[in-house]
């Protein structure tokens, strides 16, 4: 089976077009319908169907794809597994705002110095969804919020650092108290569906507060420049990437202590790429004891 025809058919599904996989891979229209023909003659099953100038996977395609996927993963992985003594190839990790914009340069750093032939394709996103990727398979790994359930068998889980929670306001309410700040003062919510948004949630109703909400948002950053406005306050986990803007902004400790964001690497056990991701989480681990050490 000619895996460049596979290759074909998963572009030809992704681009939901046999003209842009064509000129993706710089062939010709006819060049591209010739492979999937043969790819449909070889496996038996119609892979494509046509209607006009627009195509779609057939059924019987959409049953395959998971397959074919896999066996592509596992030639492109086949050099780094062949080649004993050097980590090669190309590692598909998962990271959310707040690790994008502080550590994960450093860990990137660290890892091309010693592993100069990976290379690494970041996906932006949120922790569940980096979760269900992994297990799907689209990703080899990501540096995420820990889970509120047990993993799967098929997911291994390294904790990384812990964020306590800290109340953030505006050098205007310097020397206030924290807790009447939250109770007086416009709220900036961290999105209450997310993961640390129903920790947030928890401590509020823990201590009985009930804040006078303003805004509602999922970005730590931002909210920082919301806080620095002083638009409101926010209770918000002590992120590493919080200070490096000249913002007139402190950080109060909350009235009483609440369980901490805990980040950690998360990957699969069953990933081909596995030497790849042993030596990223290499890498994270030197880098977060630097940025652990820092405080």
């Amino acid at each position: 089976m000619n895996t460049n025809f596979i290759r074909t058919f998963l572009l030809v599904h992704q681009l939901g077009s046999m003209a842009q996989a064509a000129r993706k891979l710089n062939v010709t229209h006819g060049t591209v319908a010739q492979q999937i023909a043969s790819l449909e003659k070889e496996i038996g099953v119609t892979l494509v169907a046509r209607a006009g100038k627009t195509v779609h996977v057939t059924e019987a395609g959409l049953r395959l794809l998971d397959k074919l996927m896999l066996i592509i993963n596992e030639i492109d992985a086949l050099p780094g597994v062949a080649n004993s003594n050097e980590i090669r190839g190309e590692l598909r990790i998962g990271a959310g705002n707040s690790v994008l914009n502080s550590i994960l340069p450093d860990i990137l750093s660290l890892l091309v110095r010693r592993y100069p032939e990976v290379h690494v394709v970041v996906q932006p996103g949120v922790s569940p969804d980096f979760y269900r990727d992994i297990e799907n398979g689209d990703l080899d790994a990501a540096i995420a919020i820990e889970p509120p359930y047990t993993l799967p068998k098929t997911q291994e889980w390294l904790l990384l650092r812990e964020e306590p929670f800290v109340l953030l306001a505006s050098e205007v309410h310097s020397g206030k108290n924290p807790e009447q700040l939250l109770r007086a003062q416009p709220f900036i919510r961290y999105d209450h569906n997310s993961w640390s948004g129903k920790l947030i949630e928890q401590y509020l109703r823990a201590m009985a507060i009930v804040p006078v909400e303003r805004f509602e948002l999922n970005a730590i950053e931002s909210i920082a420049l919301m806080v620095n406005q002083n638009l409101g306050v926010a209770i918000i986990p002590d992120s590493a990437n919080l200070y490096k803007r000249d913002l007139k902004i402190i950080k109060l400790p909350l009235p009483e202590v609440s369980a901490p964001r805990r980040f950690g690497l998360v990957w699969s056990r069953k990933s081909t790429r596995i030497r790849l991701v042993q030596a990223f989480r290499e890498a994270a681990l030197m880098a977060y004891q630097v940025l652990n050490r820092q405080g």
